[in-house]
C-alpha cells in the first residue's frame, strides 16, 4: 500500500527541492554576491524566493528583444565608420580609453564637439525649451522620467509648438520611472501631435520584459546638432516632497550629437521596429572637445560604464572623484578603490546627505567604514539630493551621464554616458565636482563608528540584499 505524504510533508519535501535545484541554477552567469543574496533567501524563504526569482532573477531580455538588437549592427557599424572616418578625434585623447569604449558601445570618440556643463536645474528646462523652440528638423526626447507637472509642461508646451510649425517630434518614456504621471503625460504629449512610446513594457504574451529592467536614459536631441546627456529627468527638482534634486547635464554641439542620435533611433526600433533614419546626419564641428558616447545595458557586451570605470581607476595615478547618489559597488570596483588609495591616489566619493530610498541608503552607508578605514575620502552633500553622475580621474578622462555607481545601473538598466576626453572639458568637471566638495560636510572615520549601534545592523541587513537593489 502506497502512503501519500501529507500536505505539509509534501511542502516540505518541495522546499528542500528547491533549495537543491537553486543550488544549480542560481550561480549561472551571475556574481558571487548576487548569487549569494538569491540562495540565502531562497534558503530562507524557498517558494518566495523562487516565485521572487522567476520574476527578476534573469538579468537578460527576451530572445525577440536580443534578435531585434542585433538587427541594428548595420546601423550602428554605418554610423561609426562615418565618425571614425570624418570626425577622428585629437591625439591627446587616450588610445587605450577610446578603443575599450568602442569595443563596449559599438561607437568611437568624435572630435570637433562644444561642450557645456549644466548643472542648475531651472536653467537647463529653459535652455532645453529654447533649444526647442528653435528646432527646424526634428525633436527627439528620451526620458526615465517624464511628468505632466508644472516644469514638464513647459517642455510639452514647446513640443507642441514645435509640431504646430511643422517638426516632427519623438518622445520615449519609461513606464514605471514615470508611473506617477504616466496616463497624464501620454495624454499630454498626444494631444499635441507628439508621437511618444513607453519603454521596456511589460508584456505577457510575446516574451516577458522584467519590470526592473528599466531605460534610464537621459537624452535630448535637436536637429541632429545639439544634444543633451546627463542626469536631469523631464520633472520639477522638488518632485519628492521635502527633497530637492542638484543635476549635471553636458549640452553638445558637434559631430557627437550623431552618436547620441544612434542611441535614440536605436531605442525607438527596439519599442516600434521603425527606423527614424537609416544612419544618424554627422553635424559639422563645432569646437575642439573630444568626447566618446557609451551605452550600456543587457544589449551590450560585458557591464559597459562598470567595465571601463573599474580598469581607469586601477590604471589611476593622482586623483579620482565620484559623485553619484547612490553607491552600491560590487567587490571589483570596491577592490579597485582601496587598491588605488594604497598606491597614492587621492579617491573623493560625493554622495548626498539628504535621503530619498532608504534601503538602498543603508547598503549604501555598509560601505563606508571599510572605505574610510583605507582612506577614501567620503563626502556628503548639503541641502539636496546631488543626483549628478560625473566621474573624473586623473586628467585624463571624465564621465557625465545617467549611470549610477551601483549594481542596478551596472546589470539591469539601459544607460547612457559621454565620455569627455580633452584637457579643457575636464578641468571644467573637475570646478563643478570642487564646488560640490566645497558644499558638502566630509565624514571623519571616528565620527561614523559613533552612529547608533541599530542603524550600524540595518546596514548590514541591507547590505546582505544589495546585490538585488
Amino acid at each position: 500500500m502506497i502512503v501519500l505524504p501529507s500536505l505539509g510533508e509534501a511542502y516540505y519535501i518541495a522546499e528542500w527541492g528547491i533549495r537543491l535545484a537553486m543550488l544549480a541554477i542560481v550561480p549561472l552567469r551571475r556574481s558571487p554576491a548576487a548569487a549569494a543574496s538569491w540562495l540565502l533567501l531562497i534558503f530562507f524563504l524557498p517558494v518566495p524566493g523562487l516565485l521572487l526569482f522567476a520574476a527578476i532573477g534573469s538579468p537578460r531580455f527576451p530572445a525577440w528583444r536580443v534578435d531585434r538588437f542585433e538587427s541594428l549592427r548595420g546601423f550602428f557599424e554605418d554610423t561609426a565608420r562615418r565618425l571614425t572616418g570624418e570626425a577622428s578625434p585629437a591625439t591627446q585623447a587616450p588610445a587605450e580609453v577610446v578603443e575599450l569604449a568602442r569595443r563596449l558601445g559599438h561607437l568611437p570618440a568624435a572630435g570637433g564637439n562644444s561642450v557645456e556643463l549644466l548643472d542648475d536645474y531651472d536653467a537647463i528646462i529653459a535652455r532645453l525649451v529654447a533649444d526647442i523652440d528653435a528646432a527646424r528638423e526634428h525633436v527627439r526626447l528620451l526620458s526615465y522620467i517624464f511628468a505632466d507637472d508644472a516644469t514638464a509642461a513647459r517642455v510639452i508646451a514647446a513640443l507642441g509648438r514645435a509640431v504646430r510649425r511643422g517638426v516632427p517630434c519623438h518622445v520615449l518614456v519609461d513606464p514605471v520611472g514615470s508611473y506617477r504621471w504616466l496616463k497624464g503625460t501620454l495624454r499630454a504629449l498626444r494631444s499635441h501631435g507628439v508621437r511618444v512610446r513607453r519603454m521596456l513594457p511589460f508584456r505577457l504574451i510575446r516574451g516577458r520584459t522584467r519590470r526592473d529592467m528599466r531605460n534610464h536614459r537621459k537624452l535630448f536631441l535637436i536637429d541632429g546638432r545639439i544634444g543633451y546627456a546627463g542626469s536631469l529627468n523631464i520633472v520639477a527638482k522638488d518632485f519628492r516632497p521635502g527633497v530637492t534634486n542638484r543635476e549635471l547635464v553636458a549640452r553638445v554641439t558637434g559631430p557627437a550629437v550623431a552618436a547620441m542620435s544612434a542611441i535614440f533611433v536605436s531605442d525607438w526600433f527596439m519599442e516600434t521596429e521603425e527606423l527614424l533614419e537609416p544612419v544618424a546626419a554627422l553635424p559639422d564641428p563645432s569646437g575642439d572637445a573630444v568626447l566618446q558616447v557609451l551605452p550600456s545595458g543587457a544589449n551590450y557586451p560585458l557591464e559597459g560604464f562598470l567595465t571601463l570605470l573599474t580598469w581607469q581607476i586601477a590604471r589611476a595615478e593622482r586623483e579620482i572623484v565620484l559623485v553619484t547618489p547612490y553607491f552600491i559597488p560590487d567587490e571589483g570596483l570596491l577592490g579597485a578603490l582601496i587598491t588605488a588609495v594604497l598606491r597614492g591616489v587621492e579617491v573623493h566619493i560625493v554622495v548626498s546627505e539628504m535621503v530619498d530610498q532608504l534601503l538602498v541608503n543603508l547598503a549604501q552607508c555598509s560601505y563606508y567604514d571599510q572605505l574610510l578605514s583605507h582612506g577614501v575620502r567620503i563626502h556628503r552633500y548639503r541641502g539636496y539630493l546631488l543626483h549628478a553622475k560625473a566621474v573624473r580621474i586623473d586628467a585624463g578622462l571624465g564621465i557625465v551621464g545617467s549611470s549610477n555607481v551601483d549594481v542596478r545601473s551596472f546589470q539591469l538598466n539601459e544607460e547612457v554616458s559621454l565620455l569627455l576626453l580633452d584637457p579643457s572639458t575636464i578641468a571644467e568637471l573637475a570646478r563643478i565636482q570642487q564646488d560640490y566638495i566645497a558644499g558638502s560636510d566630509e565624514l571623519l572615520l571616528g565620527e561614523w563608528r559613533a552612529r547608533p549601534r541599530l542603524r550600524h545592523f540595518a546596514e548590514n541587513g541591507a547590505r546582505l540584499v544589495s546585490p538585488l537593489l
